[in-house]
């Protein structure tokens, strides 16, 4: 019975990897399985409106609270339990060291849980759960949170090394996958392009232990949908004899507007003036423009963003996010009367932006990402085709995904990764009128524009269906649950 399995999730403390797991944790439970999810006293309190209506609803979901350790120990600001609270994304190997200071207290409390874990889902970068679960004696499976896409083209990389024939900026083929997709090293994520920041060589060696370890893994998790990149996941499930499994798109486990608000933020619907304003906007006329949690824009480059999207004539929401940098963006704006100049025709929203709530409405017609992979599928969730500026990690991957595979994307020129922690020394790589030019492209009411409309429609479709009784990946969540429910009986009955 599944009533008796135990699942124990063990997210990164990041919004990108917290926010999926926790929805992945919901769509588990609903299948009667108890689940553990190991969170910080902070980040409990930070996602505890959605996780406590869940747990209100009957689901058997249960908070494991490890205290995160102190900051003065990790060299990490006061205070800081979640990746989106670092100044600058160069204190990221501090904290995944600090992180992997949970494993001593997670293994003090495991021998107390009842039922004993019947598998750890963990974030494929906390490798030391890989050494918890070893130890008692129980399945290690990882989550990654990107697509098959990127999984498959990483690992043909992996094998091949051709990136390490090639200049940073000579095209090539990826090899082994079923489209012909372009790119130069330059695009690569960091297990394929180190770049030059100071720890560039610390972080490629953690990259390739993750590497390393995550061929040992029982079997893998994965945020995206059957209909979305057939071919993608056929091969990539040949390749790990099956044991992936595709359960996304994990953001529609959100039915209702309170928890498409509440997802990263215990913000009331009423504080989001933005919605209301987008009543008041004709259906499918509003370009929002959000570049993820973690990507620290440099502020010339935001300069450009925000001309463009004035220039393009067309109403916008434009997310300006805290953290590094904000500071000096946050001067411009005030200097240059930019938030003035375009009231009624653009919203900015300064900090956390209800992302999911703001793409499902019908006023906006394009979301111009980063590429993230959480952003990328809310946005085939929404059926919204998609401006692509990729910044960082497998970013690139995505953009492909969307505008070659998919078809509902258009790239707005971003050329090359820009590596975390020296966004100031790569200056403009995209300009106003890149913006302007592919903001009027992907707003066109041509031939072009209505076929993007119609694909994104019809994936959209198919997002809804997967995840329903009967969908596709509501059928490999519960092949995934009866694989492991086969694991444990073998094991009580070895």
């Amino acid at each position: 019975m599944a009533s008796n399995l135990h699942f124990l999730i063990i997210p990164v403390m990041c919004p990108g990897h917290l926010i999926p797991m926790i929805e992945m944790a919901k769509l588990i439970a609903q299948q009667s399985v108890t689940v553990s999810i190991v969170v910080t006293p902070r980040n409990a309190q930070r996602y505890g409106s959605v996780l406590d209506r869940a747990i209100a609803s009957g689901l058997p979901i249960r908070l494991l609270k490890l205290q995160f350790p102190a900051s003065s120990e990790s060299g990490l600001p006061e205070e800081c339990e979640s990746m989106d609270d670092l100044p600058s994304l160069s204190l990221f190997m501090n904290f995944l060291n600090a992180s992997a200071k949970l494993q001593q207290p997670l293994e003090q409390v495991l021998g107390e849980l009842k039922p004993k874990p019947s598998c750890i889902i963990a974030d494929k970068s906390l490798t030391w759960t890989a050494d918890v679960a070893k130890k008692n004696e129980i399945p290690w499976v990882i989550f990654d949170g990107t697509s098959c896409f990127t999984q498959l083209a990483a690992d043909k990389l992996w094998l091949s090394k051709i990136h390490e024939k090639v200049a940073e900026s000579e095209p090539f083929i990826l090899p082994g996958l079923p489209d012909s997709i372009v790119m130069t090293k330059s695009q690569l994520p960091g297990l394929f392009n180190i770049g030059n920041s100071p720890k560039a060589k610390e972080m490629k060696i953690v990259k390739e232990h993750i590497r390393e370890l995550e061929v040992g893994a029982y079997g893998i998790l994965i945020n995206s949908f059957e209909e979305l990149e057939t071919r993608y996941i056929d091969e990539y499930k040949k390749q790990k004899q099956g044991k992936a499994w595709c359960i996304g798109p994990l953001s529609q486990s959100n039915k209702n507007d309170l928890d498409k608000a509440q997802r990263g933020s215990n913000a009331s619907l009423n504080e989001h003036g933005c919605m209301k304003w987008l009543d008041s906007q004709h259906p499918g006329s509003v370009i929002y423009a959000c570049l993820g949690s973690l990507t620290h824009q440099s502020t010339p480059q935001f300069i450009e963003l925000a001309l463009g999207l004035e220039d393009s004539g067309f109403p916008f929401i434009l997310v300006v996010k805290g953290g590094g940098g904000a500071e000096k963006i946050e001067k411009w704006l005030a200097e240059d009367g930019f938030e003035e100049r375009v009231k009624g025709r653009g919203i900015l929203v300064h900090g956390w932006a209800p992302q999911v709530l703001i793409l499902s409405h019908p006023a906006v017609g394009a979301f111009l990402t980063h590429c993230g992979w959480n952003s990328t599928i809310e946005g085939f969730c929404a059926g919204v085709p998609m401006i692509t500026w990729p910044q960082f990690a497998e970013q690139f991957f995505n953009e492909r995904l969307a505008v070659q595979v998919v078809g509902t994307g258009v790239a707005v020129g971003a050329k090359t990764v820009v590596h975390v922690g020296l966004e100031d020394t790569f200056g403009i790589q995209v300009k106003r009128e890149d913006v302007c030019k592919v903001a009027k492209i992907i707003m066109d009411k041509g031939r072009e524009g209505e076929e993007r409309r119609r694909k994104a429609k019809y994936f959209k479709e198919m997002a809804e269906k997967a995840i329903e009784e009967g969908g596709s990946s509501q059928l490999n969540l519960k092949l995934f649950i009866e694989d492991i429910m086969l694991h444990t009986n073998k094991g009580l009955a070895g």
